[in-house]
């Protein structure tokens, strides 16, 4: 049986959504510099704090995937949540 990270972590899942829900405000946002021809400079600075702030989700979501889904099935003995822990990590660092 597969644990959805979302049904066990109501908490984090709603810090998710409002750190995502700023990060797409701060993209609409570059999107309206550039449509204004602002200093690159300062779009390539929100650019940065855009990647930052969805790293900062990618790896909270990471971090509870390991504490809720791949401790869950360890302990119901399927350690092929291993190999696929290990392509997520390999992808997200990427």
């Amino acid at each position: 049986m597969e644990v959805k990270w979302m049904e066990q972590n109501i908490d984090n899942k709603k810090k998710v959504i409002d750190r995502l829900s700023r990060a797409i405000g701060h993209l609409e946002a570059i999107r309206r510099m550039v449509e204004e021809d602002r200093d690159c400079t300062e779009v390539l600075v929100q650019i940065s704090a855009v990647r930052t702030a969805v790293n900062n989700v990618g790896r909270m979501m990471l971090l509870d995937h390991i504490d809720c889904c791949v401790k869950h099935a360890l302990e119901s003995g399927d350690e092929s949540v291993l190999a696929d822990l290990n392509t997520a990590v390999n992808r997200f660092v990427k």
